[in-house]
């Protein structure tokens, strides 16, 4: 090599293959937000991610697992803002009421519930499936334990149960409205607003908002 040039630091290049790693997730998660897994081809993913499409195989191996990969990413960070959203409520129903209603104005519901009913015919894809309903689950029975603790509210269950029933609720939800190509309505969020709120018990003398 000629002198003066120096090899690439690899902790230089570990950063920038995060990055464009990263570039890649954030790029196929608007796309295909917009289009789902079959309206984008990985070329588009790679130019808008300024990356090349060759670096799509060698960073996920395939669209299908960054489609995958992008949508539970998707659905953890949706899970994030619905726990954000409940905690400036006051009262049981509100607090729902405000799950319910960010959960489904989120973007990332239907792509992960494509990711989901597409790892049937792509086991090797499932695992990441999988994980992400456990972190589903594990963190919404935090949240709702937080929410007991600090607010002094009563539950008709287990906050595991009462987490699993939210995540069952607005998935199904979301599973029939794609099936049906209708966008949801204020109907739909007060119905699963009604049927996880059944699990709460809420102390005489509180607010309603």
């Amino acid at each position: 090599m000629p002198e003066g040039l120096a090899t690439p630091h690899p902790r230089a290049t570990r950063e920038a293959g995060r990055q464009t790693r990263r570039a890649l997730l954030d790029a196929a998660g608007r796309l295909f937000g917009e289009r789902g897994v079959a309206g984008v081809s990985a070329a588009e993913i790679a130019r808008e991610a300024g990356a090349f499409p060759s670096q799509v195989t060698y960073y996920f191996g395939s669209k299908e697992a960054l489609f995958v990969e992008a949508a539970c990413r998707g659905m953890l960070h949706a899970a994030a803002e619905v726990e954000r959203a409940g905690r400036r409520t006051r009262s049981p129903r509100g607090y729902v009421r405000a799950c319910v209603q960010t959960a489904l104005a989120s973007p990332a519901l239907l792509n992960f519930v494509e990711a989901a009913t597409l790892v049937r015919h792509r086991p090797d894809l499932a695992p990441r499936v999988r994980e992400t309903f456990a972190r589903l689950h594990l963190e919404g029975e935090r949240a709702v334990a937080e929410s007991l603790v600090a607010r002094g509210w009563q539950i008709r269950a287990a906050p595991a149960t009462e987490a699993r029933g939210f995540w069952a609720s607005v998935l199904g939800i979301a599973l029939e409205r794609a099936a049906a190509g209708e966008a949801f309505d204020d109907a739909t969020a007060d119905a699963t607003v009604q049927l996880v709120l059944n699990l709460y018990s809420e102390p005489r003398g509180r607010g309603r908002g």
